[in-house]
C-alpha cells in the first residue's frame, strides 16, 4: 500500500479552492453580488485574502447630480475624467448640455438629462415640440452616449403652479411618442422628479400617504411609468429631516450611526437609519395607490459640509459619515425593510458645490468636490480608495442579537458584522485568535451564493485555527 504525505496548508489550500469553485457556481446564478476571488500569499501559511471587486469598479446603483449654477466649474472633459476616477455610474443633468452630453460619450457613464420647467407647457400642447426637442437633445447623442432617463421637469408639482402641474403628464406622453420614433432610444425612459413634500405622510413608512390634492395627478404619472416601465424619482433629505427635529438621537438615525431603530408599528419592521424611512414611506404611498411595479430612484439625496449659524448640523463630519456611510449602505445590497435584498439607485447631490446659487450657505456646500476638482471631504468615492474609504453602516433592522460585534470602523462611519475594511479582522476563529487581516470583505444578503458565502467564512475560521495548532 502506497501512503501519500500532504502538508496541511496544502490540504487547506485544497479545500479553500474547492470552496471557491463552488462560491463562483452559487455567484453565477446570482445577479445581486460579483464573484470573490481569493489569493494566497506567496510563502505564507496564513495569506488568504477576500477582495470584492466589485469595489474597484463603477457601481450600478450609485450616481451624482452635475449642478451647473456656478461660474468657475472646469470644462466638461475635466469633469469626464473626475467622474471616471470615481465608482459613479450614473450622472444626472438638469438640462441637455450638449457639451456634457458629448464629454461623456464612449465612457459607459449613463446620463439622466431634462426638460427644463419653462418647457413643460410647449411640450404638453405641441407633439411637434416634443419631437424637435428629442431631434435635438437625443437622437443625434444616443449611439454614443448613453442616455438612460429623460426628466420632464423638476419638482414641478411642489412648484406653486397649477398650469406647470396639469401639464405635466401630457409632455412626458408627447416626449415618449417622440421618442417612440426611433428604435435607437427605445430604452430611453420618460419620467418627473419629485421632493418629499408630495406625502401627506411619512411616519411611520408603512403610513405614507400622498397629498389628496395631488392624488389624481399621481395616478395619472403613475399609470404612466408602470406602462412605460420608467421610474418614480423622489428627492429624500435626511438632512432637513434632521434640522426639523434637531436631538442627538435624531442625527444618529439620519447618519446611518448607532441608534436604537424605529419600530412601524403598523409593518413590524425596525428602521436603523432615515433614508430608508423615507424611501420606504414612498414606497408605502405608491403601493396604497395600486402601483407596486413601478421602481424608484432616488434622484437627490446628500448633506451640506457648511451652513449659516442657524443651520444646524451642516458641517464636514456630518456631511462625510451621511454620504460615506449611504454608499456603504447602498454596496451592501441589504435595500430597506420593504425592498430587501438590491440597492435603490441613488444619485447624489451634488458634484461640485454651485457657488452661484441663491439662499443660504448650505445651499452651496453640498459639493463632493470643489471647482478645482478637490474633494471637501472623502466619502470613499474614488476607484483607488473606495475600499479604503468606504465602510458599510448598520444594517436595516436591529433585531438579530446573534449578529457578532463589528471591526473598529474609521472615525464618522460605521460599521456592522460581516464587513471588513483594510486591517480589520475576520471574527474570532473557532480556536480563539483572529483570521489574517482582510483587504476587503463583503456578506451580500438575501441569496444562494450569499449562504454560501457564509459557510465559506465558517470553513476559512476552522481550517486557520487548524493552521495554529
Amino acid at each position: 500500500m502506497t501512503t501519500l504525505t500532504i502538508s496541511m496548508s496544502t490540504f487547506v489550500t485544497h479545500i479553500l479552492r474547492s470552496a471557491q469553485t463552488k462560491l463562483r457556481r452559487e455567484v453565477e446564478k446570482d445577479s445581486k453580488i460579483t464573484v470573490f476571488s481569493f489569493c494566497f500569499g506567496k510563502g505564507k501559511k496564513e495569506g488568504f485574502f477576500l477582495t470584492d471587486k466589485s469595489f474597484a469598479a463603477s457601481q450600478s446603483f450609485i450616481g451624482v447630480n452635475y449642478g451647473q449654477v456656478a461660474d468657475n466649474l472646469p470644462p466638461p472633459s475635466v469633469t469626464t475624467n473626475l467622474v471616471q476616477s470615481t465608482t459613479i455610474s450614473k450622472l444626472r443633468i438638469y438640462g441637455a448640455d450638449a457639451a456634457v452630453i458629448q464629454s461623456f460619450a464612449g465612457t459607459g457613464i449613463s446620463l439622466v438629462i431634462g426638460v427644463s420647467n419653462a418647457d413643460v407647457a410647449s411640450l404638453a400642447a405641441d407633439p411637434n415640440a416634443a419631437a424637435g426637442w428629442a431631434a435635438a437633445n437625443v437622437f443625434p447623442y444616443v449611439n454614443a452616449s448613453s442616455i438612460s432617463i429623460v426628466t420632464v421637469g423638476n419638482e414641478a408639482l411642489e412648484s406653486g403652479d397649477s398650469s406647470l402641474a396639469s401639464n405635466l403628464l401630457p409632455a412626458m406622453q408627447n416626449l415618449l411618442y417622440a421618442l417612440s420614433a426611433s428604435t435607437a432610444v427605445s430604452a430611453v425612459k420618460v419620467s418627473t422628479v419629485h421632493t418629499m413634500d408630495v406625502l401627506s405622510q411619512s411616519d411611520p413608512p408603512s403610513s405614507g400617504a400622498f397629498h389628496p390634492e395631488l392624488v389624481d395627478t399621481l395616478k395619472g404619472i403613475l399609470g404612466f411609468l408602470r406602462d412605460s416601465g420608467s421610474p418614480f424619482m423622489i428627492n429624500p433629505y435626511p438632512y432637513f429631516a434632521y434640522r426639523s427635529d434637531p436631538r442627538p438621537e435624531t442625527l444618529a438615525f439620519c447618519l446611518f450611526q448607532s441608534n436604537p431603530g424605529r419600530l412601524d408599528a403598523g409593518s413590524k419592521l425596525t428602521y436603523a437609519n432615515m433614508f430608508d424611512a423615507q424611501v420606504d414611506a414612498v414606497r408605502s404611498a405608491i403601493n396604497a395607490l395600486g402601483f407596486p411595479e413601478v421602481e424608484i430612484v432616488v434622484a437627490e439625496t446628500g448633506w451640506p459640509y457648511k451652513g449659516d449659524p442657524d443651520e444646524v448640523g451642516a458641517t464636514v463630519d456630518n456631511a462625510k459619515a451621511f454620504v460615506g456611510n449611504l454608499v456603504a449602505h447602498l454596496r451592501s445590497l441589504v435595500g430597506t425593510p420593504l425592498m430587501p435584498g438590491r440597492s435603490v439607485d441613488t444619485f447624489l447631490f451634488a458634484l461640485y458645490d454651485e457657488d452661484l446659487k441663491p439662499g443660504p450657505t448650505s445651499e452651496r456646500s453640498f459639493g463632493l468636490y470643489r471647482a478645482d476638482q478637490t474633494m471637501n471631504y472623502d466619502a470613499g468615492l474614488a476607484k483607488s480608495s473606495s475600499t479604503a474609504n468606504a465602510s458599510p453602516p448598520q444594517s436595516n433592522t436591529t433585531s438579530n442579537p446573534t449578529q457578532q460585534s463589528p471591526p473598529t470602523a474609521p472615525a464618522g462611519l460605521t460599521q456592522p458584522a460581516g464587513w471588513c475594511g483594510p486591517g480589520a479582522t475576520l471574527p474570532a476563529a473557532a480556536g480563539g485568535g483572529s483570521l489574517q487581516p482582510a483587504v476587503q470583505c463583503f456578506s451580500a444578503v438575501g441569496s444562494r451564493a450569499a449562504v454560501t458565502l457564509g459557510r465559506l467564512f465558517s470553513y476559512v475560521a476552522l481550517t486557520m485555527s487548524i493552521l495554529r495548532q
